[in-house]
């Protein structure tokens, strides 16, 4: 399909669009952009004006997997006649430049992956007037009412059909998927007393199906560590449309103030505020609360509790009965709820002596603002994998029963290879204050005498701190058990809250 010509000046057109992409298979492996298509929409009548979609032949079509053909069902041999992307790239430019782009899970992927080819070809990126992320835009303004809201699951929960995982084809789906959320949105908010609380929860809103059981790859997605884009959530601009008053689906785009951005869904400088345990409701309705990922819209700050005296609230593992755990969801906002771990009805943490470092510092992911996610490796004893397991089970038959689809990945790591060696990943989190970061997991130092003091770093500087992660350094850790869901991954993650390292 070709883009019609005609397009007005000022450019107010909405540019829905979406990459199909080949799937990573190892480490260091990136994405290459199979098929491009997009979508001009009437801001006013959202109505779709112009169209443009077209297969695009990868630099190197050997990267096209047979999980990337499971994902979207493009073959090698469908692309290897297609244009390559520099041969599309000025109308790739002419669409999104100077535009509001709008599509799912674009913030952190498919902008990304657009201004990567550009980079490529050595040409400047086209520029958005603003970006509307449906992912996010819903998951705040729609709740979770139907489950994981991907777009799989919210075209299911509509009736509109199964996605087909090509770029046209979902980005059609993406604006009847929008449409039909905000006329919901303007239903309730004009009868708001008419609306019981939670009267939107549904009994299928769900990521499995119980006929089909798990359902297929439903977004472009990574590795639960894959890096993200370090780009913020810009202002929505609608090229001069008056929101108040028009279509209810203006009202909804426009109600992302400038202010709104995506959190980092993998910064665990969260947590403190977030675990909260007189909110811990005793008698949770899995029915009533379904699962969520690791969110968009978190908030940024953490309060880092004091480590005192005996550390209290950490508990070794030998304190631990598993006959006291449990799994529940704890709500945060908007209808949002987050998974935890409780024991005795206290948020579950964990302090273990003298764990061995395996590998040093990880710094290969980044966060949204461009600073490396910070973590390392560990031996796992036998006592804390009793532990571990014990809420990995627990948590992952709470997951799949409240109904999500995503792959769970164990706490512990028991790979060929590794099988009587367990090891398993503490995470580093980063807390920011008035732009400066900082670590937010407290480090100390303990010498050959049993004397301990706080390690103070002048800055930011995971060089620096990699020379205390040495591997074989033997340290104890404290450690918040925190479950996560998040495109497709699942699991627990170890966040480390305070680390006494051995200098023995």
């Amino acid at each position: 399909m070709t883009m019609v010509s005609g397009q007005t000046e000022e450019r107010s057109e909405i540019a829905f669009f979406d990459l199909e992409t080949t799937v990573p298979t190892r480490t260091g492996q990136g994405f290459a952009i199979l098929e491009f298509g997009a979508i001009l929409v009437c801001s006013m009548k959202l109505v779709e004006l112009r169209s443009y979609s077209t297969l695009v032949r990868p630099a190197n079509p050997s990267l096209i997997s047979p999980t990337s053909v499971r994902c979207n069902g493009i073959t090698y041999d469908a692309v290897i006649s297609a244009p390559s992307f520099s041969e599309i790239a000025d109308t790739v430019y002419e669409t999104l430049d100077g535009r509001i782009w709008a599509g799912h899970n674009i913030q952190r992927f498919d902008c990304v992956r657009i201004r990567e080819a550009f980079a490529e070809i050595g040409r400047p990126p086209p520029e958005s007037k603003g970006i509307i992320d449906t992912l996010a835009l819903l998951t705040q303004k729609f709740g979770r009412r139907a489950g994981d809201m991907k777009m799989a699951s919210l075209a299911n929960y509509f009736g509109l059909g199964k996605q087909t995982h090509r770029s046209l084809d979902d980005v059609r789906m993406n604006l009847e998927v929008l449409k039909y959320c905000a006329t919901v949105l303007f239903l309730e908010s004009s009868l708001p007393d008419a609306f019981p609380e939670k009267s939107w929860i549904s009994p299928n809103a769900t990521t499995r199906s119980r006929k089909n059981g798990k359902s297929p790859l439903e977004e472009h997605s990574t590795s639960a560590e894959a890096p993200f884009s370090s780009s913020k959530f810009e202002s929505i601009s609608l090229g001069g449309v008056r929101a108040e008053g028009s279509h209810p689906i203006i009202s909804l785009l426009t109600s992302v103030g400038s202010n709104t951005t995506p959190s980092d869904p993998f910064d665990m400088a969260t947590l403190s505020n977030e675990i909260n345990t007189d909110t811990v409701q005793k008698d949770v309705s899995m029915e009533e609360r379904p699962l969520t990922e690791e969110s968009s819209e978190l908030p940024l700050s953490m309060t880092v509790p004091e480590a005192g005296s005996g550390d209290p609230g950490f508990l070794e593992p030998e304190e631990v009965s598993i006959s006291s755990i449990r799994v529940s969801f704890v709500p945060l906002f908007h209808g949002i709820q987050r998974m935890v771990l409780l024991h005795e009805n206290v948020s579950l943490q964990l302090c273990s002596p003298r764990l061995r470092v395996r590998f040093g510092l990880s710094t290969k992911f980044i966060d949204n603002a461009g600073r490396p996610r910070l973590s390392f490796v560990v031996d796992a004893p036998p006592s804390l994998c009793h532990v571990l397991d014990a809420c990995d089970a627990m948590a992952q038959k709470f997951s799949v029963e409240s109904g999500s689809s995503s792959d769970w990945k164990h706490v512990v790591d028991r790979r060929p290879g590794y099988a009587n060696y367990p090891k398993m990943r503490l995470h580093i989190p980063t807390a920011v204050n008035e732009n400066v970061a900082k670590y937010a997991t407290e480090l100390y130092q303990k010498d050959a005498s049993g004397a301990t003091q706080r390690l103070v770093f002048s800055k930011f500087d995971p060089a620096e701190l990699d020379t205390w992660l040495i591997p074989g350094t033997f340290l104890d850790a404290y450690v918040a058990l925190v479950p996560y869901d998040y495109q497709q991954n699942a699991g627990i993650r170890l966040v480390a809250q305070k680390l006494v390292i051995h200098q023995e």
